[in-house]
């Protein structure tokens, strides 16, 4: 895909992976939609640094959570714009435990009403949308919480209820991908943790001990957290590269994952000792 000229609505632009994301697309000639709720102030940085670039956009408040807020944006988007091309699906709500404490009922409830539902109201209302162009492309983020829950060392990163919206994601993703065939691609990437999402640019990794700290690098084999253009680069890749992959699940955590299982030494072995 030349994204040259696409329409692109990318969700969670205000600030980290998102606005990176969006920068990227309109420096390829992407005319960007944004959608902003929380984080005022980022939301009006963002604004004010994509109009002092040029970059053509248009930014508007729309809770994502709310179906009839979301029907207005793609309204919009449709009598503005005249149609959709690329969807990044980046939004999400985790309280990580180490803030947050315990669970409560509105934690839970915000977490899935936002990192679960309000992926499934976009994409439900973008489809028709992106049918309509003659290839389109949706690259939903999630996290590894889906693979490894509340447990080890990012316990105090993931709880239970990110987790199990992050693992309900991947369902969706092989949905969409039936759905938006043959012409829409829908993927995931599936993100450890990164500088700015869980990683050391957020208040809940300065919460914990240097201990804590090192228990989660010594988690991952790369033996550090991901950038920004690392995402960027792997976002790139799904719209424009990976033209035969729909409905997959990439997952970019260095390692992450796969760290609790080092490859022990190959032993001498006892038959060969008999000898």
């Amino acid at each position: 895909m030349d994204i040259k000229g696409k329409q692109a609505l990318v969700l969670g632009a205000s600030r980290g992976i998102g606005k990176a994301v969006a920068r990227d697309l309109a420096e390829a000639g992407a005319k960007l939609v944004l959608p902003f709720f929380d984080w005022p102030e980022d939301s009006a940085r963002m604004q004010a640094e994509f109009a002092e670039a040029g970059y053509d956009h248009l930014a508007m408040r729309v809770d994502l959570r709310n179906p009839g807020q979301v029907a207005d944006l793609f309204a919009r988007i449709d009598a503005d714009c005249g149609g959709l091309d690329i969807l990044i699906n980046n939004i999400e709500r985790g309280g990580m435990p180490v803030v947050h404490g315990p669970y409560h009922s509105n934690q839970w409830d915000l977490e899935m009403e936002t990192t679960l539902k309000a992926k499934w109201w976009v994409v439900n209302h973008a489809m028709p949308l992106l049918k309509a162009a003659p290839e389109a492309v949706i690259v939903t983020l999630s996290s590894v919480a889906a693979a490894v829950g509340r447990s080890g060392p990012a316990g105090l990163i993931f709880n239970d209820g990110y987790a199990a919206a992050n693992r309900a994601v991947s369902s969706f993703t092989e949905t969409w991908a039936r759905q938006g065939a043959p012409t829409v691609r829908a993927n995931e990437l599936m993100l450890g943790l990164f500088e700015t999402r869980h990683g050391q640019h957020t208040r809940g990794w300065k919460l914990l001990t240097d201990v804590q700290r090192q228990a989660i690098a010594d988690q991952i084999l790369l033996q550090r957290t991901g950038r920004l253009e690392e995402v960027v680069r792997s976002v790139r890749f799904l719209i424009c590269e990976a033209t035969y992959m729909t409905g997959a699940v990439l997952r970019l955590d260095g390692g992450f994952v796969l760290g609790h299982s080092r490859v022990p030494p190959m032993p001498a072995g006892a038959a060969d000792a008999d000898k």
